[in-house]
């Protein structure tokens, strides 16, 4: 027998995008409910526990930036703090400071005295720059053009990089990353026991405004007849009815569930999306074999390393959770990756095995589905046009938003837009019933 449930909005994915719209969705009165193929909602926002430890799902960390702005006006805690900024830089092998500050930026032995003055003088105006300017423009672009001394531009790059996870300068939209590394200078977020916490509050608000959740259940198609969504048919037979449905899934993923996507927007999603990955190792040390190394660039190696539990409660025990990651390109190798990882903590905390109480290695990790690049032929969402009902969220579906910034900022594009589309259609059945 088909069990039949009724809707005005359904979500597909339990991830902070579809958190997000259904928490949106119900403020605004709809009957709401999320469909997620997990038996825990999160997506890669979960935290796993190990040894009293707190995992992420790699390296997780909040930029002022939209997401916050949203879990600040949605009422959440947050419990967490802001990690100093003090550096190292790894170049040619061997740490270096890095000039994050006045007296940094004088010691540091990365620059030339020119070099000092010019990258002094940008980060003294990076505040002020109106990144869109520079939209359409690729990040090696825009570094070559602004930027004279070698060195500056290596830090721009190792910047852009990680404010981004992106390591493809060709293809990437200067503009966003610009606002992105913005963002960052204002100071990052680390959170007490990881994202799980997180999403544990967005579930609880979810449920305040009394949405409903539908877990371990696989979505298999999204049907839609005369240009109209109808309903979401699971694996177990449930079908759910409703007049919007918000697919949070990757775009590849959303095609697959959408009979006759190809002659849909999804199809062109689809085709534009480029991947970003990484490789991350966790590790949860007794003691720091150097306890002032704990916030590392790498300049001319595609890594970074932070211990996060240096502002954030990350571990039951005090043991230190350093998060270590490889930004990866297309071709990846999951033992060369984790041999790259070792060695960046051998240099950085000589000696951390010994201090080793558990570790997490997760070899490719999927950052986003799609970001903002060169290729792009247009911004996805919120409407599926082709589809009256049918819309998408996530970190791919960005308009100028990077990461999770991008999976808030889309999810309220979706709910902002079945809103405005029902107050358009009672306008007009009040002016048809005047006119009649």
């Amino acid at each position: 027998m088909i069990k039949m449930e009724k809707y005005d909005v359904a979500i597909v994915g339990g991830g902070v995008a579809g958190l997000t719209a259904a928490i949106y969705a119900a403020k605004a009165g709809k009957q709401t409910i999320i469909i997620e193929k997990q038996d825990r909602l999160g997506g890669r926002a979960i935290t796993n526990q190990k040894k009293g430890a707190y995992f992420n799902v790699g390296g997780h960390a909040l930029y002022d930036g939209d997401a916050l702005a949203t879990f600040h006006e949605l009422g959440l805690h947050m419990q967490g703090n802001q990690p100093s900024l003090d550096g190292f830089g790894i170049w040619k092998g061997k740490l270096s400071v890095l000039p994050t500050g006045v007296k940094s930026l004088f010691t540091t032995p990365l620059l030339s005295w020119k070099g000092k003055m010019e990258i002094a003088a940008w980060l003294t105006k990076l505040g002020k720059l109106d990144t869109h300017q520079y939209d359409q423009i690729s990040s090696r672009e825009w570094i070559e053009a602004n930027l004279q001394d070698p060195m500056v531009r290596n830090l721009f790059y190792a910047l852009l990089r990680t404010a981004s996870y992106v390591i493809a300068p060709d293809l990437q939209a200067a503009g966003p990353v610009l606002k992105q590394l913005q963002n960052s200078l204002q100071g990052v977020l680390y959170l007490d026991r990881g994202w799980g916490a997180l999403v544990d509050e967005l579930r609880k608000k979810a449920s305040e405004y009394g949405v409903h959740f539908l877990t371990k259940n696989k979505v298999n198609c999204i049907e839609h007849e005369n240009g109209i969504v109808q309903h979401v048919l699971c694996e177990d037979g449930t079908k759910v009815i409703a007049r919007n449905i918000i697919v949070t899934t990757s775009p590849a993923i959303a095609y697959q569930l959408v009979p006759h996507a190809e002659a849909t927007a999804l199809h062109t999603w689809k085709e534009q999306a480029i991947e970003v990955t990484a490789a991350c190792l966790d590790v949860a040390l007794r003691r720091l074999p150097k306890p002032k190394q704990q916030f590392v660039y790498g300049i001319d190696q595609t890594v970074f390393l932070s211990n996060q539990s240096r502002a954030a409660y990350l571990s039951e025990d005090g043991a230190h959770v350093i998060s270590v990651i490889k930004y990866q390109g297309i071709e990846t190798n999951s033992e060369k990756d984790l041999q790259e990882l070792e060695q960046t903590l051998d240099l950085v905390q000589p000696g951390w095995q010994d201090e080793l109480v558990v570790k997490q290695y997760l070899p490719k990790v999927t950052v986003c589905h799609d970001f903002m690049h060169m290729k792009r032929q247009e911004n996805p969402g919120p409407a599926v046009p082709e589809i009256s009902g049918l819309y998408v969220a996530g970190e791919w579906a960005s308009h100028g938003e990077l990461l999770v910034d991008a999976s808030t900022a889309s999810a309220k594009r979706a709910v902002q837009h079945i809103l405005s589309h029902e107050e358009m259609e009672r306008a007009l059945n009040y002016e048809y019933r005047n006119i009649v």
